[in-house]
């Protein structure tokens, strides 16, 4: 049992490395763009801060709908089906850049909330050219997590790795040239920050597709081979398993990000500090997230194979590996949370808030970790309704509601604190729904791993 262990967390470890290091460096260009301006001053700190709200909320929704892609084509992979790679690929393609279209429309169309928010005029028409701008990545960010997707499911991990890190030099030289105006350029400040990261996207997305297309462990499923029309049925397929993921994601992100938009009425101080607090925390959660990512990859190469037990194996020890993990972050954070508030901002009010929000942000790691971990293993089986409902219940059910009720202390609440707790209380919210997220979704990966052994046992696929 123990080779066991050490010969599948080696490929899970191999498959997360570079995905990890990947996912760190494309949201390091958000915490880049977040510490950069925080040294700037706290009204173009706030403008980035409500931007990237709504960025992250369109962002991460498309990611998700294109996990679908990890899914579809780890299992074409397990089941050693290479020849339909390539035709799948092309239509994920035409997925991403439809997809990545119509974020963008919506992403332009979603700084109307912006007038609802009781913002000072500045930070108002700086949040909306904020976002105006990045949106010009995005229908080059969904092409690149169809590329994405299919590169990991062939373990071919590097690509991401190294991608992202030269985006991330990108971002930081470009941020630095335009927030503060070097070599004579203009300084934008929260402006500079779009047009790094929204430029820095299409590049990554340039660059995959040369490493595709010379790249010679590609030639067997290279998808640039020859040019396919748009084909619907194929497409569907893919949203009807995509869409879900993408829910779950807007639910979970848009949760945490209508947070920092409901804070807002606070002032600059409290939506400065939530700002920092969740960029710290997302770039913590990337490692739960890497692990997730590669256990779609192994649980769906595994069930291509045929072999259940083994994608059971896989699913739990996932699991238990972002959990140890979880551990460790938490005692981290609440130890350093003082130093890691200084490395973002030299505003002392901004500074000690932001200190008591990361002490909410350590004690749900291990929830946030089971939460993403289990339900990437239970996409792995190409299920992703019943997650998506989790995550609507646990955040539209009991952390929106509950987090309002604490952080805005409404009138016309019978119960409710004598005083607004702010943002203090929309994280206790987050908390108890992630917590309750966690909770169902491991027992939701129990129940469909299970199944699985039991059907194949039952079929007499395998022995008893």
């Amino acid at each position: 049992m123990k080779t066991r262990i050490r010969t599948e967390a080696a490929a899970l470890w191999q498959i997360a490395w570079p995905v990890l290091i990947g996912q760190l460096a494309t949201v390091g260009m958000g915490v880049s763009d977040v510490a950069m301006t925080g040294h700037l001053n706290a009204e173009e700190l706030a403008a980035v801060a409500l931007g990237a709200s709504l960025w992250a909320i369109v962002l991460v929704s498309v990611m998700g709908i294109m996990m679908a892609v990890n899914a579809v084509i780890a299992h074409e992979v397990g089941a050693e089906s290479f020849q339909r790679v390539p035709h799948i690929m092309r239509q994920s393609l035409w997925m991403g850049l439809g997809t990545g279209l119509i974020a963008c429309l919506m992403l332009n169309v979603s700084t109307l909330v912006f007038d609802y928010l009781q913002l000072a005029p500045e930070v108002h028409r700086k949040a909306a050219r904020f976002v105006h701008v990045i949106s010009i990545g995005m229908p080059a960010f969904a092409m690149y997590r169809a590329l994405y997707g299919y590169t990991t499911s062939l373990n071919q991990t590097k690509p991401v790795m190294l991608i992202a890190l030269g985006g991330l030099a990108f971002n930081i030289t470009i941020n630095w040239l335009l927030i503060y105006g070097h070599f004579g350029l203009p300084a934008l400040g929260a402006t500079g920050c779009a047009v790094a990261t929204g430029t820095g996207l299409w590049l990554m997305l340039g660059a995959m597709v040369l490493w595709i297309r010379h790249a010679p462990v590609y030639r067997r499923t290279n998808p640039f081979t020859q040019r396919e029309a748009p084909s619907w049925p194929e497409i569907r397929s893919m949203l009807r398993l995509g869409l879900p993921i993408g829910i779950t994601y807007f639910a979970e992100v848009s949760a945490f990000s209508a947070v920092g938009l409901l804070v807002a009425r606070f002032g600059v101080v409290p939506v400065s500090a939530n700002q920092i607090a969740l960029n710290f925390s997302s770039l913590v959660f990337m490692v739960p997230l890497s692990i997730g990512i590669a256990l779609t990859t192994r649980v769906g190469q595994a069930l291509g194979e045929g072999d259940v037990q083994k994608a059971r194996f896989v699913s739990w020890l996932g699991v238990s590996i972002s959990l140890l993990f979880a551990v460790i972050s938490a005692t981290l954070i609440t130890i350093f949370r003082d130093q890691i508030t200084a490395a973002y901002t030299s505003d002392a009010e901004v500074r000690r808030l932001t200190a008591e929000l990361l002490i909410f942000a350590a004690v749900f790691q291990l929830s946030d970790a089971a939460q993403v971990t289990a339900s990437c293993a239970v996409r792995g089986y190409k299920v992703t309704r019943t997650p998506m409902l989790i995550h609507l219940m646990a955040f539209y059910g009991f952390a929106l509601p509950l987090g309002s009720v604490l952080g805005l202390a409404p009138d016309w609440m019978p119960w409710k604190p004598a005083t607004p707790m702010a943002a203090q209380g929309f994280w206790t919210g987050l908390v108890i729904g992630l917590t309750i997220a966690g909770a169902l979704l491991l027992a939701y990966l129990h129940r469909i791993s299970g199944n699985r052994v039991r059907m194949a046992v039952k079929s007499g696929k395998i022995a008893g």
